[in-house]
């Protein structure tokens, strides 16, 4: 059902190279929507409704949820799944409003300060998948962290569904309505990103969009990325697990079965001192996913070249791989699992112990689960209040603090042949800054 890659011993130069990942080439995809973004450029509204018929079945009069839908899927949530949803935002809120940073002045020399300040961005567009499966959760950790950061405009755009009425499924428009989401558009794929990117009739654009995908989604981000900010191309989901042999096998197959339930091409990877607790969980593998609801579609990712059991020397060698790795989730099940897992420098998230699995994270630990993927991790971090600020650094200097930099601006200046730099600063005064 899973393979396994021997890496006791000596470890690979590049361990990047040897590891399990999943294959997406969002490059071959930029072609096929390149001519969907151009047409929703140039035809608006009219080309996101061609486009929604095409690729959805669904006949659009308007892509804008009308406001009655929201109210309405609320009233009719399952009281269970609003609680649940409700507890979901108020964690999520606790840890992001504490991400918010505050303005610094710097004081350089009397008279001259730096003050870098925090700025929202002005408009986001979030997209909320809703193809294999529907993400309200995705709606919480989209919206919150905007939110927090103080955007003034935010837009929702999730795909409309045929047995819904054309609407985005009715639990992402009450997750919505939870939040005090009033605009949303029933609208998927790459047209709902160049929507929001070059604007239409319905929908003013935005300055940034985020949130998870398909390829079609992921390649549209790249493509108009620089007309518009993004969060990352999301990949495939992926878990890896750092166990020794005190990790319990029956919650680390439960583990790799959760991420891989989400997509066929989904990573769950398992690295282990321990060729014991390998056979355990390869064993306890067959018996979990033949009772759960998807199992065809978690057979296929556990035994697809992106899953696999990796078997190292130490914890020393398998915190290597992990780094290597740089798994969008990392769960250490270690002994001194907090010790092992403060030493890991490359993950989206690290969830440490028996008791904090990557499901906890996905809906309630109050972290935020849109995260680095494929390998991303060692560059980027996951979505956060961070995402939606900008730093501007105000510059604030009185004539005096000015004369006192003159004369290493106009020395850099001639030394870059730039003479107009230090000639900008010269025409302040009425003498000569000295060579």
């Amino acid at each position: 059902m899973i393979s396994r890659i021997d890496l006791r011993g000596s470890l690979p130069a590049d361990l990047r190279d040897v590891l399990p990942r999943a294959e997406l080439d969002v490059e071959a995809a930029l072609e096929k929507v390149r001519p969907i973004c151009e047409d929703v450029r140039h035809r608006g509204a009219a080309a996101v409704r061609e486009l929604t018929a095409r690729f959805d079945g669904v006949e659009l009069e308007s892509a804008r949820v009308p406001a009655e839908a929201l109210t309405r899927a609320v009233e009719e949530l399952d009281p269970a799944v609003r609680a649940a949803l409700e507890e979901s935002i108020r964690r999520a809120r606790m840890v992001h409003r504490d991400q918010r940073r505050t303005d610094t002045t710097t004081r350089v020399v009397p008279g001259g300060t730096v003050t870098e300040r925090w700025v929202p961005v002005d408009r986001v567009g979030l997209y909320v998948p809703g193809g294999r499966a529907v993400y309200p959760s995705s709606v919480v950790m989209n919206v919150v962290p905007a939110q927090e950061a103080g955007v003034p405009s935010l837009a929702v755009s999730s795909p409309p569904q045929k047995e819904f009425g054309g609407l985005p499924h009715p639990t992402i428009l009450a997750a919505c309505a939870l939040l005090g989401v009033e605009e949303v558009y029933a609208v998927g794929g790459a047209q709902a990103v160049a929507m929001f990117a070059y604007g239409t009739e319905e929908c003013r654009p935005a300055t940034m969009v985020t949130g998870p995908g398909n390829i079609w989604v992921a390649a549209a981000k790249r493509l108009l990325k620089g007309r518009i900010g993004i969060d990352s191309e999301a990949g495939p989901t992926e878990i890896a697990v750092l166990a020794d042999e005190t990790a319990d096998p029956v919650h680390v197959a439960a583990d790799l079965i959760s991420q891989a339930e989400h997509d066929v091409i989904a990573a769950s990877v398992l690295v282990t001192t321990s060729v014991e607790l390998a056979d355990a969980v390869e064993k306890e593998l067959p018996g979990q996913v033949s009772a759960t609801r998807h199992r065809e579609r978690i057979t296929e990712a556990l035994a697809g070249r992106q899953s696999g059991i990796v078997l190292v020397s130490d914890i020393e060698a398998g915190l290597k791989v992990v780094d290597a790795y740089a798994a969008e989730h990392l769960e250490i099940q270690t002994a001194d699992a907090r010790a092992v897992a403060a030493r890991v420098r490359n993950a989206g998230a690290i969830f440490v112990g028996p008791y904090a699995p990557v499901s906890l994270g996905d809906y309630m630990a109050g972290s935020n689960h849109v995260l680095p993927t494929g390998g991303c991790a060692c560059h980027s971090s996951g979505l956060s209040v961070q995402t939606f600020l900008r730093g501007i650094h105000v510059v604030d200097y009185s004539r005096e603090a000015l004369a006192g930099a003159a004369p290493y601006v106009c020395a850099l200046a001639d030394a870059e042949d730039l003479p107009a730099h230090g000639a900008a600063v010269r025409a302040r005064f009425d003498w000569e800054v000295p060579a």
